[in-house]
């Protein structure tokens, strides 16, 4: 296993629990290709079933109340005042164009807490009541401070069309209510990225714009005994998320590789994004750490963020469809816990960003550009992102699709017109030929996203065109349409490769067809052997050499 790094059992592993496993990328409006700005997210967890949220905006009467639940496990927390007017959720995307992404990072165990609102109520709730970014951020955290807060520690990312930003949260714990908290404006021309880690480090107290913070977050860590000196030096993620191995192999080298694509100096940041310094030092010094955000090389589009919500380090030596753990046909795979022991060793897999538990993932373009009849475009896919298709839903949409609606089926219930169920069957197919049946689905998904692509300029005027009652319908109508074709093609492409790879082999294929021989009948399938290179590792174990 040529690519795992180890430790000794017990030093610096830490478990990764099933919340801490997501992916965010975001783009400032200056920085992307069309003006809009992006961001992306992929709820990953093995308990999470993939659907598409959707709540109306609706009017309530004065006290009414609104119910909250934990948002991982369904627990009740209790119940808060309703506003008097909620706005329209698609996803993670309100009618207003505001966004709201996360990752869990946990951060010391014992600023952790049961009683308030849990992250991502906390999500919803914002989106409900806010139309920018700011509103989302004052929200956030006056909640917390009024009600206490319910997780982890937390990065949540925040945008509208104007501007996006990165906050980081974790509570007080136990018996007292409020969080330590600070977010600050990514630069327009920029593009930023976390992954189940705390990333600000030092806070520019001095500009007020771009910077916010609890009026106590060096105070607390300083009652705590987590942090010492001077105010100009304090780091948040060092104070509140400190390093251990798993945050650098597991966590910032998803954020490194995101980097790697539109920069060309991130080399010098990989023994430090790889854990390897860490190590080295015996868990004393991580290295130079990696820029919150950077200025790409070139302008960034939507669909390369969705290229890049596909990454599994292709390129890299932690490409994880490469060496022998991948397997003769380089599946992305990998059975149990991203660590195992074997004999006094612990060892860890890879993790990219692109895994097989991803429930549901997007990349939200907000776009202050577009007519406001048409709005954003919540760019909406389902299981493992680097066999998904991104399909869009209007922010203003009325109803989702079927496929996507909450209800149809469940982690546990199949349902035929699910679309979780339907990408999910076409990808364990092709785990187990990965390096075959891939490229048969990457030519779908592309064809179906070049398609989207082309459609959304002429999408646009027609709505600008309509009042906007009709231009809602409209909308409403393209994206569920789209998501139906998705649907179409997904369950065609399935039946493909389950007849072309029966049992192992490949059937032959002539003109579009499958092969037959004069007569009608099939013709003998290809019998693929292993790859030499594979068949090398094992030289000593063949039997019959």
């Amino acid at each position: 296993m040529k690519r795992l790094f180890l430790t000794i059992v017990g030093v610096f592993a830490l478990g990764i629990t099933a919340s801490m496993a997501c992916t965010n990328f975001i783009v400032g409006k200056d920085a992307s290709a069309d003006g809009s700005t992006i961001i992306s997210y992929a709820a990953d967890s093995y308990s999470l079933y993939g659907f598409l949220h959707f709540s109306p905006a609706a009017d309530y009467p004065k006290g009414a109340m609104r119910e909250v639940k934990d948002w991982d496990s369904g627990r009740p927390l209790g119940q808060i005042p309703q506003v008097e007017h909620t706005y329209s959720v698609v996803g993670n995307m309100n009618e207003h164009q505001l966004t709201i992404g996360e990752t869990t990072w946990g951060g010391r165990a014992e600023l952790w807490d049961t009683v308030g609102i849990d992250y991502g109520s906390l999500i919803y709730i914002a989106l409900e009541r806010c139309k920018t970014a700011r509103e989302a951020i004052d929200c956030i955290t006056s909640l917390v401070e009024e009600y206490g807060y319910a997780s982890e520690g937390e990065t949540f990312s925040i945008g509208d069309p104007n501007e996006v930003w990165i906050m980081d949260l974790i509570g007080k714990g136990p018996g007292r209510k409020g969080a330590v908290w600070v977010a600050t404006r990514i630069p327009d021309d920029c593009i930023c990225a976390h992954a189940n880690q705390a990333r600000i480090t030092t806070i520019n107290f001095k500009d007020k714009k771009n910077w916010r913070y609890s009026k106590d977050v060096v105070k607390f860590a300083r009652e705590k005994g987590y942090f010492e000196g001077k105010d100009a030096d304090f780091s948040f993620q060092a104070a509140y998320a400190p390093f251990d191995f798993s945050a650098l192999y597991v966590c910032e080298a998803r954020v490194w590789s995101f980097f790697r694509h539109f920069s060309d100096d991130m080399e010098q940041y990989f023994d430090y994004a790889t854990g390897k310094n860490f190590l080295e030092t015996g868990g004393k010094d991580a290295g130079k750490p990696m820029p919150l955000y950077i200025r790409p090389n070139r302008k960034v589009s939507v669909q390369e963020i969705k290229d890049c919500m596909r990454d599994q380090y292709e390129g890299t030596p932690l490409d994880i469809t490469q060496g022998t753990d991948a397997g003769p046909w380089n599946t992305k795979l990998r059975y149990g816990s991203l660590t195992f022991k074997l004999d006094s060793t612990a060892y860890w897999y890879e993790r990219p960003t692109a895994t097989q538990q991803t429930a549901w993932s997007f990349v939200a373009q907000m776009r202050g550009y577009a007519d406001p009849k048409a709005g954003g475009i919540f760019w909406f896919g389902v299981d493992d992102a680097a066999t998904n298709v991104y399909v869009p839903m209007f922010c203003r949409i009325n109803h989702v699709p079927e496929c996507f609606a909450e209800g149809n089926g469940d982690l546990y219930n199949y349902s035929p017109t699910s679309a979780w169920w339907t990408f999910n069957i076409v990808a364990n197919w092709a785990y187990t030929k990965y390096s075959r049946m891939k490229p048969e689905i990457v030519k779908v998904q592309q064809m179906l996203e070049e398609k989207f692509n082309a459609q959304i300029e002429g999408v646009d005027a027609q709505a600008a065109a309509m009042d906007d009652e009709d231009a809602r319908r409209f909308l409403t109508n393209y994206s569920c349409a789209q998501a139906d074709n998705t649907m179409i093609e997904w369950q065609n492409l399935g039946i493909y490769l389950m007849v072309k790879y029966l049992d192992g082999q490949e059937r032959k294929e002539e003109n579009g067809q499958f092969k037959r021989n004069a007569y009608g009948e099939p013709t003998g399938p290809n019998r693929p052997a292993f790859p030499e290179s594979y068949l090398r590792t094992f030289k000593n174990e063949i039997a019959h050499e």
